[in-house]
């Protein structure tokens, strides 16, 4: 019998973080699949990951591409997407279930970034805060869509970045999304790799070169490259 959520995890070379995560994951298989969707790992993600989901897929690199893939072969009648570094709460699956049932068609969580620096609550207060005012959120606070709704917006627009973005557009001129105040936990990894301050510039310089219609390919280039230039 399909299960109700089909949890879609997107991997490229994730073997420091792809096994604690799906371990992490278990509590929720009565209730949902488990599907990686691997975009060309030259670690031992796959590896790693295998014993732990229901399904596990190769495609070509790209978030978008990787979790419209694993939507095209999930069984379950919501789409949950889940970074490899962003862990739910113990009632996650629940609330989803509950707003889904209450007539909602898709929604996300608020975020707490993990790390050292105590500045990382401001900077993860003021992501939730902005995500409650434009009903816009990023990947990391983890989205989720009932089936049909996916289908019907015709899946993630398959950019090189902003996708999440485009997507969560396409979503809100059809109906407002279900902010679930439970907070998912992920990694601020990147956040400490090239420093708070600088990431924090470099999102908002990209998040108005987006809307300003900069190319996504140009954009993945200098998000990957951490430079502004």
């Amino acid at each position: 019998m399909p299960k109700k959520i089909s949890i879609i995890m997107p991997t490229l070379n994730e073997q420091f973080v792809v096994e604690t995560s799906l371990i992490a994951l278990q509590k929720f298989r009565s209730q949902a699949e488990l599907i990686v969707v691997d975009g060309g790992s030259k670690d031992n993600t796959l590896k790693l990951a295998r014993p732990f989901v229901d399904r596990i897929i190769q495609t070509l690199s790209g978030r978008a591409i990787q979790m419209n893939a694993g939507a095209k072969i999930a069984q379950g009648e919501i789409y949950l997407f889940l970074h490899a570094d962003t862990y739910l709460p113990e009632t996650a699956l629940t609330e989803i279930i509950r707003g889904i049932n209450a007539g909602k068609t898709w929604g996300r969580f608020e975020i707490q970034l993990l790390g050292k620096s105590a500045w990382l609550q401001v900077i993860s207060y003021c992501m939730n805060l902005r995500s409650r005012v434009t009903s816009i959120a990023t990947g990391d606070q983890v989205i989720f869509v009932r089936r049909d709704m996916f289908m019907q917006i015709g899946a993630y627009p398959e950019l090189e970045l902003m996708e999440d973005i485009a997507l969560c557009k396409q979503l809100k001129s059809l109906s407002k999304p279900l902010c679930l105040k439970l907070k998912v936990q992920s990694s601020a990894r990147r956040w400490e790799q090239f420093g708070l301050w600088k990431v924090i510039l470099l999102m908002w310089s990209l998040r108005l070169r987006y809307w300003f219609g900069t190319s996504t390919n140009k954009l993945a280039d200098l998000y990957n490259s951490g430079k502004f230039f």
